[in-house]
């Protein structure tokens, strides 16, 4: 009879100045970890503490410091920061580790060690244009018509075409990966003018089965879904109702799973697939499965199977640094500051500080779904703002559709941030292409490279040559930045030497950025 592994629990007293990043992602608005107090479970939850039902993310077992140091194990642990100076780490082969004496170093080591990069990434496409989803447009009714007045839109309002994402539903029942045929009653020929207009399509899944659909049956009679204790399977709540779930530790499962997905790409020329769920919230450590490795375990193979496919999009994963996953943060309430605008570029840095470096922020002016709903009016300064914060991560995401919701100056100015990302292509592109070499973060916090700049939450680098200083404040007319060591320019040529603190004036289309200029 085997044995569960033995569970140690091992204590680091800080340095003096030591800060942490790492875990899970929402976490990153509390991110760096050090005086204050903070304790995380890794093995059931990746949400935000204060609702952990709310805000499922990316999560790992990993955690780096400024000193150099990582902690890390394959498997999930707890730790905790008790306020005092010490991180008390709980898991079972917890590996501490050093590699030289900042959080790139750290994260360097730590990166070459346990998750070194595929060398891979995914479809170029997902980078050199927006992407675009269906969801705060046509929520949980999305027709043929409505997919394709949608696309046009895009391209009479002279957007580039790019990866286009028919969201929630286009099938009949969850767990059921055929076209309603009373919406979408030419499904290939949708996707073929879609093709010809210049827009990849990508569909919208998640692992769940509707009870009582004729998957769930098959999949029932097969063995194939989660079961509890007594040997049934289990009735999950979920955002949409309740489902049954397929074992994705199955291979079995999977192999239907794959089979259903590869039709669709063969039938009708899908490209791809949104892997929408997969939170650990959504499964239990005593869940029946072949694999038995609990929620971190699904989660895990969800991402896995995720990666088969080149186009492809995780709100949530396990692990799995390095690979060619396409990783977004979860859905955003249309607001500014902390929750909403101001969690962006935090829980950016800290997807990237795990390992998650092919990353999109959510969609532009926020993914909650409640706002269009309820049939709130559009904050248009905070929908430019956002598009200006997204514009230079490594992807940018569009739904609401800003032809239809902008007045003409608040459109303008989101053009104008697209128009800017096209322009710094060459450098993304090289970033992306050096992510998937290095496995090294696209977007990264200012202490990557500069000691003393830990606590800066609402600028980072692209790659180490690109400050960028989003405007994250309603009605502002000016931008404070911090500017660290060396010569960086503006795109209008001014130069200036940090370290230095500077404030510039801003307007509705300003988007604080510089180059770093050769000593």
């Amino acid at each position: 009879m085997s044995q569960n592994p033995p569970v140690t629990t091992i204590q680091l007293e800080l340095t003096d100045g030591e800060c942490w990043w790492g875990g899970a992602v929402p976490d990153g608005q509390v991110m760096p970890f050090g005086r204050r107090p903070h304790t995380r479970n890794l093995a059931t939850n990746a949400g935000l503490l204060a609702n952990p039902d709310d805000g499922a993310n990316q999560s790992a077992p990993l955690l780096v410091s400024n000193s150099g140091r990582f902690v890390w194990s394959e498997l999930p642990f707890t730790f905790s920061f008790d306020g005092t100076g010490r991180l008390e780490v709980t898991g079972t082969d917890v590996v501490v580790g050093a590699g030289g004496d900042s959080v790139a170093d750290a994260y360097r080591a730590v990166s070459r060690a346990f998750f070194p990069p595929a060398g891979t990434t995914p479809a170029e496409v997902m980078f050199t244009s927006p992407q675009y989803n269906t969801w705060m447009e046509m929520p949980y009714r999305p027709t043929q018509d409505a997919v394709l007045v949608y696309a046009r839109g895009i391209l009479d309002a002279g957007f580039p075409p790019g990866l286009l994402m028919i969201d929630d539903r286009w099938s009949r029942d969850y767990g059921t990966w055929e076209f309603d045929t009373a919406q979408f009653p030419d499904p290939r020929a949708m996707v073929d003018q879609l093709h010809e207009w210049g827009f990849p399509v990508m569909l919208w899944l998640v692992p769940f089965l509707s009870p009582d659909s004729a998957n769930f049956r098959l999949a029932r009679k097969a063995g194939w879904l989660i079961c509890g204790a007594d040997g049934e399977p289990v009735i999950r709540k979920w955002w949409n109702g309740y489902s049954a779930a397929p074992d994705l530790t199955d291979p079995a499962a999977l192999d239907w799973l794959r089979g259903e997905l590869r039709r669709l790409q063969d039938d009708f020329g899908v490209d791809g697939f949104k892997f929408d769920a997969g939170d650990l919230r959504d499964y239990r450590l005593d869940d029946r499965t072949v694999a038995g490795s609990g929620p971190t375990g699904q989660c895990e193979a969800w991402a896995r199977f995720a990666a088969e496919f080149d186009y492809n999009e995780l709100r949530a994963c396990w692990k799995l640094g390095g690979q060619p996953l396409a990783q977004r943060l979860h859905d955003k309430p249309c607001r500014w500051g902390p929750g909403g605008l101001g969690s962006l570029i935090p829980e950016s840095i800290a997807q990237g500080l795990i390992g998650d470096v092919f990353n999109c922020p959510d969609m532009i002016g926020g993914g909650d779904v409640a706002y269009v709903l309820d049939g709130a009016p559009v904050d248009q300064e905070l929908f430019v703002r956002f598009a200006q914060c997204a514009a230079l991560f490594p992807m940018m995401q569009f739904s609401m559709a800003p032809w239809r919701v902008l007045d003409n100056e608040h459109f303008a100015a989101v053009k104008a941030a697209v128009e800017l990302r096209q322009s710094l292509l060459p450098e993304i592109m090289a970033l992306v292409a050096h992510a998937a070499r290095t496995g090294e973060p696209i977007l990264r916090p200012l202490a990557y490279h500069h000691r003393g700049y830990e606590r800066v939450h609402d600028q980072f680098l692209l790659g180490e040559d690109l400050l960028v200083a989003p405007v994250l404040e309603p009605a502002a007319t000016s931008r404070t930045v911090l500017v660290p060591p060396g010569r960086w320019t503006d795109p209008a040529g001014s130069v200036v030497e940090g370290p230095t603190e500077i404030t510039i004036p801003v307007n509705l289309r300003s988007v604080p950025w510089w180059r770093r200029l050769e000593p």
